[in-house]
């Protein structure tokens, strides 16, 4: 970011006027219609908007805000909205900061799961997709060479990523053992050789774009203050959050009912998205399709492809799993269908985002307390590097079901191949965004469908 004539104008200016929170509503609202661009491009638009035009948090609190909601599972960028919104207008602040950017995707994505589930098989649409499963391919392979590129710092690392890969594919060792594997290494590599473990955040804030609302030397508000009375309420009011519709769920359908299911897999996956969201995805995998059958690999590369091209975390995607997987059974019969796959995308949402909010407003002032000890970053800098070989997997799972739709026995699809290999190209070397990778690969795909 460079200086510019309004941000030098800026340093003269006096502090901004208090934000209400029905102004601060209108800007979470219109930040879940916009952050398109994956974490970088949301935690990108949120600096532009909030530091260095609106400045109503410092550019160094903000990174202080940012490297803790690095070190929680979860998506990182709508966890860093709540936290500010929480810091601003106290719970609700971070209630509607955090809902309000996830909301517009549920939306869209329940939109969108409907037309392809009820649409797909039309030659227009099939062809797109036809050209999109391979460049998801290559946006894994890049998501994995961007993680790995920062996470890799040293051998042992490398020795991690590469164990974790192979005890994913060779193995098929689940990811939750995975994920406790690395930590213990970590932990314990963070006592023994914690140089092996050591790993910059997000830097130190070096520039000031004026006096902010929420500036450097702005004390802490009372209600971002450790207290063991609110945290043990929050606590609390949290378990009957996660409690209460898992209840009524048991009730209405049964602890193997497919929403009741979803409701418990998806909680567990909210607990291992260290890393983003390529993390848990080989968990979702796993489980959606392996385990449960609630979609096909396929159905799997299309969700992710749709959630790519939607505004919001990448994670929505376990809204598409949960459309899909409740609209084929169908949970509430044939006629019913859509009502079935839209309350399954709302209610994994909800028990995939509902620990994001736990952490940040019950556990924030605890956790920032604790920010930077090697003993609490040590196990994460294993585990991410773990994620890497897990990634890895997914690609591989992806690519095989691209190249050999039909199986090893059947025969190797090389216009696929092809796009996989522009799309990567376009990715890796070219440093083309997603979306116009995406688009570029799917029209590419249309004229191959035609053309056969």
């Amino acid at each position: 970011m460079s200086d510019t004539p309004s941000s030098a104008t800026d340093l003269n200016q006096t502090t901004p006027e208090p934000v209400s929170l029905r102004e601060a509503l209108r800007f979470w609202l219109k930040l879940g219609f916009i952050s398109f661009g994956g974490p970088a491009g949301q935690i990108s638009i949120m600096h532009q908007e909030l530091v260095e035009r609106r400045r109503w948090i410092s550019e160094r609190r903000f990174l202080h805000a940012l490297n803790y909601c690095m070190l929680l599972p979860g998506p990182e960028a709508q966890q860093l909205a709540t936290y500010i919104g929480w810091l601003m207008h106290r719970t609700w602040g971070g209630v509607i900061a955090g809902a309000l950017f996830v909301l517009p995707s549920l939306f869209i994505l329940i939109a969108l799961s409907w037309m392809y589930i009820a649409f797909g098989e039309v030659p227009v649409v099939a062809g797109l997709f036809y050209g999109i499963k391979p460049a998801v391919t290559a946006i894994v392979v890049q998501a994995a060479h961007r993680i790995g590129s920062r996470a890799l710092k040293n051998n042992t690392l490398w020795g991690i990523a590469a164990a974790s890969f192979a005890a994913i594919f060779v193995f098929n060792v689940p990811f939750p053992l995975i994920v406790l594997g690395a930590a213990v290494i970590g932990y314990v590599g963070g006592r023994l050789a914690p140089e092996k473990f050591k790993t910059g955040g997000h830097g130190a804030a070096r520039k000031s774009f004026g006096p902010a609302l929420i500036d450097d030397d702005t004390p802490t508000p009372d209600h971002a203050r450790f207290s063991g009375l609110k945290l043990l309420r929050l606590a609390i009011i949290g378990a009957a959050l996660w409690a209460l519709p898992m209840g009524i769920l048991t009730v209405l359908f049964g602890w193997e009912g497919t929403l009741t299911q979803m409701a418990w897999f998806f909680t567990k996956a909210a607990l291992l998205t260290f890393g983003g969201a390529y993390a848990v995805l080989p968990y979702v995998y796993q489980g959606a399709v392996g385990h449960y059958g609630w979609l096909t690999p396929t159905q799997m590369i299309d969700g992710l492809a749709l959630g790519e091209t939607t505004p919001g975390p990448l994670i929505m995607v376990v809204a598409f799993v949960g459309f899909i997987g409740a609209y084929v059974r169908p949970v509430f019969g044939p006629d019913q269908a859509f009502l079935a796959g839209a309350l399954a995308a709302t209610l994994v949402t909800w028990f995939t985002f509902l620990p994001s909010f736990l952490f940040i407003l019950a556990g924030g002032p605890l956790v920032e307390s604790t920010h930077n000890e090697l003993k609490f970053t040590a196990p994460l800098t294993a585990i991410t590097a773990a994620v890497v070989g897990v990634i890895l997997n997914l690609a591989c799972f992806f690519g095989y079901h691209v190249l050999w739709p039909k199986g090893f026995s059947g025969h190797f699809d090389w216009p696929s191949a092809l796009i996989a290999i522009i799309a990567a190209i376009a990715l890796l070397r070219f440093k083309r965004g997603v979306i116009e990778v995406l688009m570029g690969c799917g029209l590419m795909g249309l004229a191959v469908h035609f053309l056969r």
